[in-house]
């Protein structure tokens, strides 16, 4: 099973709001997700990011693939390099 580190839509058409998730890389962008580990808010000024760093750097060090977005956060964060 391949794992991934990616964003999942939330929030009304307009208004969005994303969950940073590990998922299984089959499965759909907004389909079952393996364990949510933080929230990213763009429509507020500054955008909101939390994240859980332990959750982070597990599901990291278990070897989940980051898509570009979600390293960009976790960069912007302080949890990777």
């Amino acid at each position: 099973m391949a794992v991934k580190l990616r964003l999942t839509r939330m929030g009304r058409k307009g208004e969005p709001f994303y969950r940073i998730v590990a998922s299984d890389s089959r499965k759909a962008r907004d389909g079952q997700c393996i364990e949510s580990i933080g929230y990213y808010d763009p429509t507020k000024q500054p955008s909101v990011v939390k994240i859980n760093h332990e959750l982070a750097n597990k599901w990291i060090g278990c070897g989940a693939q980051c898509t570009d977005t979600v390293k960009a956060l976790l960069k912007k964060e302080g949890i990777i390099k």
